[in-house]
């Protein structure tokens, strides 16, 4: 188990996609909702689509969220967040009412509201424009397209911490870092061979930690 990079399945959603796309890279990988698998981890994945109330219930009621906490913000465990994994990074979400992430970013997860009539949820390929270079975009041309499935957004206080943007009737963040702590809105394991690009980078930067 030591040297794994945990897939957190925190009962939420079908992983399939992600498992297979970090076992496609060569990643040794363990799908869990074990938190002391989270704790001896090398590093962690925590994917999903769905709402942020009911992930976060998830992350409470199966102790994984205190696991959480101590792998990455104590123990300062690489972190790759995907989609929803990047919305519960936030201080607050406001889906369906006022839910309390983990805090780790300050920012408060918000609804997107495209100008010039763009529908909800955003689904589809959309290009991103690199904000900032970090390992995560070797290889990784800017204005790239990636997948995206989602109608929240996390908001980040910090500007500096948003390494990528995307327009969506307005442009808004989609890719972040802090420390050991990175994250993406856009689904790279439904983004084909540039998708798999970033989770082997991701892979790389976990095996230097």
């Amino acid at each position: 188990m030591p040297g794994k990079i945990v897939i957190v399945d925190y009962g939420m959603g079908n992983l399939r996609s992600v498992v297979n796309a970090f076992e496609y890279v060569g990643a040794k990988i363990k799908l869990s909702g074990n938190p002391t698998d989270i704790k001896r981890a090398k590093a962690i994945v925590v994917p999903g689509q769905g709402a942020f109330r009911d992930c976060m219930a998830c992350l409470q009621q199966n102790h994984l969220a205190p696991a959480l906490t101590e792998a990455v913000i104590k123990q300062k465990k690489p972190y790759l967040g995907i989609c929803l994994g990047m919305q519960i990074l936030g201080e607050k979400s406001f889906e369906g009412g006022e839910w309390a992430g983990l805090g780790w970013i300050k920012g408060r997860v918000k609804k997107i509201e495209p100008k010039g009539g763009l529908k909800v949820p955003h689904l589809g390929w959309n290009e991103i424009k690199i904000k900032r270079e970090t390992n995560l975009w070797a290889g990784i041309a800017d204005k790239t397209c990636f997948y995206f499935a989602h109608s929240f957004i996390l908001i980040p206080q910090d500007a500096q911490v948003v390494i990528a943007t995307s327009d969506y009737g307005g442009e808004f963040p989609v890719a972040i870092a802090k420390d050991n702590i990175t994250a993406v809105q856009f689904h790279p394991e439904k983004s084909q061979q540039v998708g798999l690009s970033l989770i082997s980078n991701f892979v790389k930067q976990a095996a230097q930690a």
